[in-house]
């Protein structure tokens, strides 16, 4: 067994490649040519895909998702967006979930959720972009079998749960916050850090303005200061220290070309979000009518081509 373990740590702490990945991590123009997820990990990316999906349908079971079709294929087109400006080699799906907790996770195997809360606190599309790229940078990084891999190397003598089955609940309630989060859902403080490195340059790379991240990290900050509780412990699993914030400004500063203009809001962000809006108002005054989920009436209007509002 301590052969085993001397092994396992060397495989994770003795790697001269990933010296060179670490340096193109930092070239957004590198973006697409590059494996950003150079690192140990236990599971195949068949097995990670595999039990992402078997999290998400129990996610699906136990949350409220939200299945207007005018929102979910708004947040679907904006992450596939960021996707196809990112590293990510597999398929990835977005999901809103109707919560009044600020709060968004992803899953293993790119299955990435967000709540409304989310969208709510947003200013603009930039803003909300900024979240799903960082949540994209996960994704691509691959961080939940790579954080599971690293604690499995902690304790040698152990599996996680998910690997035997029998995760779903556990896990679930887990992502939800009604429990302590398991290796899947906390990442490490590195981890943390590397999303925001990667996060501002699928941002940058789709033509986001990048300072959307900085905006919505201190609007969330601002927030919690207010609202104690109302941002998943989950979501703030690396606080959103100044440290974190100002690291997050310089490389923007240092790393990303700028532009001559950038996106920062359309009008379909505005006419989805109202409609959010106006779909809860309806549920809550009408809260007892079962056979009714507001979220599932037939859309009875349409959003027209987005103008977009861009920054000189």
């Amino acid at each position: 067994m301590k052969q085993l373990l001397a092994s396992a740590l060397a495989i994770l702490l003795i790697q001269p490649a990933s010296i060179i990945a670490a340096d193109k991590k930092k070239d957004p123009n590198a973006i697409g040519d590059r494996n950003v997820a150079a690192g140990a990990n236990f599971y195949s990316l068949e097995k990670e895909i595999a039990l992402g999906k078997q999290l998400s349908i129990e996610v699906r079971k136990q949350a409220r998702i939200v299945d207007d079709p005018i929102a979910a294929e708004y947040l679907n087109r904006l992450g596939q967006n960021l996707v196809r400006n990112s590293d990510v080699t597999f398929p990835v799906s977005f999901t809103l979930i109707d919560a009044d907790e600020i709060n968004a996770f992803t899953l293993p195997g790119g299955f990435i959720f967000v709540n409304t809360a989310v969208l709510r606190l947003s200013d603009n599309e930039a803003e909300l972009a900024s979240v799903l790229a960082h949540e994209l940078g996960h994704a691509a990084a691959r961080h939940a079998t790579r954080q599971a891999t690293r604690d499995q190397m902690i304790s040698m003598g152990t599996l996680p749960l998910a690997v035997f089955g029998g995760v779903a609940g556990l896990a679930v309630r887990q992502a939800a916050g009604l429990m302590a989060p398991m290796a899947f859902f906390h990442f490490s403080r590195a981890f943390e850090t590397e999303a925001d490195l990667l996060g501002i340059q699928y941002l940058w790379k789709a033509g986001y303005d990048p300072n959307a991240s900085v905006d919505l990290f201190e609007r969330v900050e601002s927030t919690e200061r207010r609202q104690p509780g109302a941002v998943s412990r989950l979501f703030r699993t690396h606080p959103l220290t100044p440290d974190r914030i100002e690291k997050t400004q310089n490389n923007i500063n240092a790393l990303l070309p700028k532009q001559a203009e950038y996106v920062i809001n359309t009008s379909e962000y505005e006419a989805v979000r109202e409609r959010l809006a106006q779909l809860s108002t309806l549920q809550k005054a009408d809260p007892k009518d079962a056979t009714k989920p507001t979220l599932r009436r037939t859309p009875s209007e349409h959003i027209g081509d987005a103008e977009t509002e861009k920054r000189p």
